[in-house]
């Protein structure tokens, strides 16, 4: 029935560019994959040291891909697939079943943040994880910084499905409001707990655009019922940041040394990056690239698994084409955050309003982290991509089966 819906709607040509650009991104690491003969992988540029390694070794010189880590570079493609199930899934999907599937990631997001609290609160045993930040709020992630995106992706949707809860007025709407926002508040104190510093600082555009989008999605009306309902909430706010202000500070305050580490290893990875254009080294190479370049004054007993900025790492690790790839998705984003916001009131409209939020969260959150190298967050991201790709005011119906 889905597929037959799907067909009939030729989505080839309907969202031909943000399939081309979906495509494209799963092609990279195939290409990196591609064995090529001695006499033109020995050439690109940084692969002196594997050549000399052979040499030294008197083994001859076999066929060899453009990833230095082909196996790496092998799960990086299979980690897309969940991503591009999900794209292409809801690029698809009626409007109906996109609102309910997002209300399903704000209650799986609400349940994640009370395992937090349990953590807080609790001991060892309630890390899912055996590898984690023991001691923080991590919910089912392994690092908190990947908990606070979540939350800040859902909010902008909780305020928009509270707005357009305010509007329609109707009584079952009333657990709608409620719901939507308790979890508000709920994602207010948890970023609070959290202490993820790209959490907290990303949480003013989050919440403020999500209340924009809100009182977009509540038809711009404004009555004395909703101000008394405004006033609460910032009375709410106002007291978490006094309870909560020492703790963030202190979480601030303590973030000097890594934060200073992470600024002095950006230009050394700027630099290897250099040394690997223009195809990269391949797509998760970034550790076993960056030992190797690594300068012995910054050799400890801790490692750094990722550049803590996603783009000068996809820079080191893919080159020109994941720049480019990059860039044009950062256009295609432009133009649907653009169309979002200035159409009509209308459900669809508030839909992509929030996931314009929410993927604006991620891309800010990438110049300091690594949020869509987690299976959770790129999904999530793809779903909020294929809501920005889909038709606003169109919902088409469902074909019904007939009995034989």
């Amino acid at each position: 029935m889905f597929a037959i819906t799907a067909l009939e709607r030729r989505p080839w040509a309907e969202h031909r560019f943000a399939f081309g650009l979906f495509l494209a991104t799963a092609a990279l690491p195939l290409i990196h994959l591609a064995p090529l003969p001695p006499g033109i992988w020995t050439n690109l540029p940084g692969r002196e040291d594997p050549n000399l390694a052979l040499s030294l070794a008197g083994l001859g010189v076999p066929w060899a891909p453009i990833s230095l880590t082909p196996e790496l570079t092998w799960r990086a493609f299979l980690a897309l697939i969940p991503p591009a199930a999900a794209f292409f899934g809801l690029t698809l999907m009626p409007a109906e079943d996109r609102s309910r599937l997002m209300g399903l990631a704000i209650g799986l997001t609400a349940i994640s943040l009370v395992l937090g609290a349990a953590q807080m609160a609790g001991g060892r045993w309630l890390y899912p994880y055996a590898t984690t930040a023991a001691g923080d709020v991590v919910g089912f992630f392994a690092n908190r910084n990947h908990l606070a995106t979540l939350c800040l992706m859902t909010v902008p949707f909780a305020a928009v499905f509270l707005g357009s809860a305010a509007r329609r007025r109707r009584p079952a709407d009333r657990l709608v409001i409620w719901t939507c926002g308790v979890f508000l508040v709920l994602a207010l104190f948890a970023l609070i707990a959290i202490r993820s510093r790209a959490g907290i600082v990303l949480a003013a555009p989050a919440f403020v655009l999500g209340g924009v989008g809100a009182w977009l999605a509540a038809g711009r009306g404004l009555s004395w019922k909703r101000f008394v309902a405004g006033a609460v909430i910032l009375a709410i706010l106002g007291g978490a940041a006094y309870f909560g202000g020492q703790r963030v500070l202190q979480r601030f305050e303590g973030a000097t040394a890594s934060t200073q580490s992470r600024l002095e290893t950006w230009p050394v990875v700027a630099e290897t990056a250099g040394g690997y254009q223009p195809l990269g080294s391949g797509l998760g190479s970034f550790d076993a690239v960056y030992r190797a370049h690594e300068p012995l004054e910054f050799v400890d007993p801790t490692f750094l698994n990722h550049a803590h900025n996603e783009y000068l790492e996809t820079w080191l690790e893919a080159g020109w084409p994941g720049a480019l790839l990059i860039g044009a998705f950062l256009v295609w984003f432009a133009r649907r955050t653009v169309r979002a916001w200035r159409a009509g009131e209308n459900a669809d409209a508030g839909l992509q309003r929030a996931a314009s939020v929410a993927v604006l969260v991620v891309v800010l959150h990438s110049f300091v982290d690594y949020p869509l190298r987690t299976e959770t967050i790129a999904v999530m991201f793809a779903i909020c991509c294929a809501i920005l790709e889909s038709p606003i005011g169109v919902r088409p119906r469902r074909r019904r089966l007939q009995e034989a």
